[in-house]
């Protein structure tokens, strides 16, 4: 598919380790939303998933400073490694609003996008691993992660709207109201990967 160059395949494998990885901080933050038992300790656990993920990232990038002919172009694998890496900050930055800001328990909106971004997040693995395959397959990945987050967009803008409508503490809307647009944020980043995936498969196919 990508021609007769020499390639760094090690690359592909590093890209759906990065994915791997990110989904199971986003399966970890569905779990907390889900059972919000010890939250202070599942929020350490993504932030581990979260430094195997920078660990990952920085392999990407050493690898890139030392790979003279790259399977894909330089600026793509540098864009999807910067992605991947954007949705699992995203998922550790939820997390730790929870903890920080004292949330007694999450309201049934967090619950409904932590399980949306935890789909978009697995669309998104299988995007990776698709990626040195056809338009196709890869489309009807990006297909649903767009479809997944204008459903995270419609879940964050109705919670908010409720928000203003019925909170009466200025601070409690100020703090959900951060928590539901950084959970918004990760699904953007999914949609993000989703869009890089699409660019290289059409340059190379």
């Amino acid at each position: 598919m990508f021609g007769l160059i020499p390639k760094e395949e090690a690359f592909f494998e590093l890209f759906k380790k990065a994915a791997h990885n990110m989904i199971e901080g986003s399966r970890l933050l569905k779990d907390m939303m889900e059972d919000f038992r010890d939250p202070a300790d599942k929020a350490k656990r993504i932030k581990e998933v979260e430094h195997v993920g920078d660990g990952i990232t920085h392999d990407i990038a050493t690898r890139l400073n030392q790979t003279f002919i790259t399977p894909i172009d330089r600026e793509d694998i540098h864009d999807l490694a910067s992605a991947l890496d954007d949705i699992l900050d995203a998922v550790e930055a939820v997390a730790d609003r929870f903890v920080i800001y004292k949330i007694t328990r999450p309201t049934d909106s967090a619950i409904r996008l932590a399980d949306i971004l935890y789909r978009a997040s697995v669309a998104v693995g299988r995007g990776v691993d698709r990626v040195n395959l056809s338009h196709a397959q890869i489309n009807e990945c990006s297909v649903e992660v767009n479809s997944l987050e204008n459903e995270a967009d419609r879940v964050s803008r109705d919670a908010i709207s409720g928000l203003f409508e019925k909170e009466t503490d200025p601070i409690a809307v100020i703090k959900w109201k951060e928590i539901y647009e950084t959970f918004e944020a990760g699904t953007d980043r999914c949609e993000d990967v989703a869009n890089i995936l699409e660019r290289i498969v059409l340059k190379h196919h």
